[in-house]
C-alpha cells in the first residue's frame, strides 16, 4: 500500500513536470507566431508607405512578370487545361459586379462575357446605370469583380497582389478622363505633365524629354509644351490628356466620356485623334460613353444593357475602306449619309445560348408581351408577339 501511494506520486509529479513543459512550448510557440503577425503587419504596413512614396518598384516586376509566360507559377495546375484568354488581350468570362450597402444590393454586371483582340477600336456605349463604367473599372484594374474571371494582356487581375496592380496600371493601361482635373495636375505645364508621366520608368533623363516630345508632336500640341491647364481650351487639354495616357507606351487606352464636356467640333477632333492613335501605334482604344455618334468612327460598338452586352455592331468592310481613304471633309459627308448603315448589328447568346433583344427591336418588331413565340422557318429564327 505504501509503495502504490509513493508510485501515484511520483507519477503526478512527473505529469505535473510536463503539463508544465508543455505550458512553456505552446507559451513560446504563441510568441513565435506572435513574431510572425507582427512581422507580417510591419511589412504590409512598409509595402504601403512605399508605395504611397514611390509608386512601384522596377526591381520587383519580376513578382508581376511572372504571372505570364513559361516563367509563371500561377497557372501551373492549368497546364493541361484550356487557357482561351491566351487568344485575347482582354477576356472576360461571366463577370459579376455587385455593390453592397447596409441595406441594398445592386447588381452592375450580371455574367457578362467579352473578348477584345489586340489593336481593336470599339467603344462601350449604354444608359446611366448600364454596367459600362463598372467594366472599365474592372478592365484598368481599379475594382476586382465579385465573381467571374477577367484576363489582360495574359494577366488573371484577380490574382495580383496591390504592388503588382500599381504596376498594371502604369504599364499596361492609360486613362483619359472626362474631367481635366483627373488627368492633369493643375500646377504643371503640358511638358511637365507628360514627364511626370515617367517618373518612375527606367528611361535616361534625355529618353525622358525625347519622349515628352515625341507625344506632343504626335497629339498637335508642341505650341502648348509651357502652358498650364487653365491657359488651354477643354479640347487642348483632352489632347495633353491623351499624351499623359500614352507616355509608358501602354497596351491599352481607356477613354471614359472623353468628349462629354467638349463641344461637337471639338469631339469630332478628339475621335478622330483617337482613330489616328489605333491605326499608327496598333493600340487597342476602348471608348465608354452614353454617345451613340461615337458608334460610326469606331469599328466595334459594345452596347450594354442591366449589366449584360445585348447587342454588338461591327463596321462593314467598305465603310472602313472608306474612313481610310478619304479626307476629313468628305469623311463628315460619307458619315452623315451612311451613319444608318455603317455597321453590322448581332445580337449575342450567351453561354445558356439565351439572347437579350434591345427595346428598340422590341418595339420595331410590335412586341409589347414577355411571352414570345419562336420558329424555324427557311433555316432562320423567327420571334414574334404572342
Amino acid at each position: 500500500m505504501l509503495n502504490l501511494r509513493k508510485k501515484n506520486k511520483k507519477d503526478k509529479k512527473n505529469k505535473n513536470t510536463f503539463s508544465k513543459d508543455v505550458e512553456l512550448e505552446n507559451k513560446d510557440y504563441d510568441q513565435d507566431e506572435e513574431s510572425e503577425e507582427y512581422d507580417e503587419m510591419y511589412d504590409d504596413e512598409t509595402l504601403d508607405y512605399d508605395e504611397q512614396a514611390s509608386g512601384y518598384d522596377e526591381e520587383d516586376d519580376s513578382v508581376y512578370e511572372n504571372q505570364s509566360g513559361d516563367e509563371s507559377d500561377v497557372f501551373d495546375d492549368e497546364e493541361d487545361e484550356a487557357k482561351p484568354w491566351e487568344d485575347y488581350l482582354i477576356y472576360c468570362d461571366n463577370l459579376v459586379k455587385i455593390y453592397k450597402s447596409d441595406e441594398i444590393e445592386v447588381m452592375a454586371l450580371q455574367g457578362l462575357e467579352l473578348q477584345v483582340k489586340q489593336g481593336e477600336f470599339l467603344s462601350i456605349i449604354g444608359k446611366s446605370g448600364s454596367g459600362k463604367s463598372t467594366l472599365m473599372n474592372l478592365i484598368g484594374g481599379l475594382e476586382d469583380p465579385t465573381l467571374g474571371q477577367i484576363y489582360v494582356n495574359g494577366y488573371n487581375l484577380a490574382d495580383m497582389t496591390v504592388k503588382q496592380k500599381n504596376h498594371y496600371r502604369k504599364s499596361v493601361i492609360g486613362f483619359v478622363w472626362q474631367k481635366s482635373e483627373r488627368n492633369l495636375l493643375q500646377y504643371l505645364t503640358s511638358y511637365e505633365n507628360i514627364l511626370n508621366a515617367m517618373s518612375f520608368t527606367k528611361k535616361s533623363k534625355k529618353e525622358k524629354e525625347e519622349r515628352v516630345m515625341e507625344l506632343l508632336e504626335m497629339v498637335g500640341m508642341t505650341h502648348k509644351k509651357d502652358s498650364l491647364p487653365n491657359q488651354m481650351s477643354g479640347g487642348e487639354q483632352q489632347r495633353i490628356a491623351i499624351a499623359v495616357a500614352l507616355a509608358n507606351n501602354p497596351k491599352i487606352l481607356l477613354a471614359d466620356e472623353p468628349t462629354g464636356a467638349v463641344d461637337s467640333k471639338t469631339s469630332n477632333d478628339i475621335q478622330d485623334l483617337f482613330r489616328k492613335l489605333n491605326r499608327e501605334l496598333n493600340i487597342t482604344i476602348i471608348i465608354v460613353t452614353h454617345d451613340n455618334n461615337l458608334a460610326n468612327k469606331v469599328d466595334r460598338v459594345i452596347m450594354i444593357s442591366d449589366g449584360k452586352i445585348s447587342t454588338e455592331k461591327v463596321m462593314k468592310q467598305e465603310y472602313r475602306q472608306k474612313m481610310a481613304t478619304l479626307e476629313r471633309d468628305a469623311l463628315g459627308e460619307i458619315i452623315d449619309k451612311d451613319k444608318n448603315n455603317s455597321h453590322e448589328e448581332y445580337s449575342l447568346l450567351d453561354k445558356a445560348n439565351r439572347v437579350q433583344l434591345s427595346k428598340d427591336i422590341l418595339s420595331e418588331a410590335g412586341i409589347d408581351s414577355k411571352k414570345v413565340v419562336i420558329s424555324v422557318e427557311n433555316g432562320k429564327v423567327v420571334i414574334s408577339g404572342k
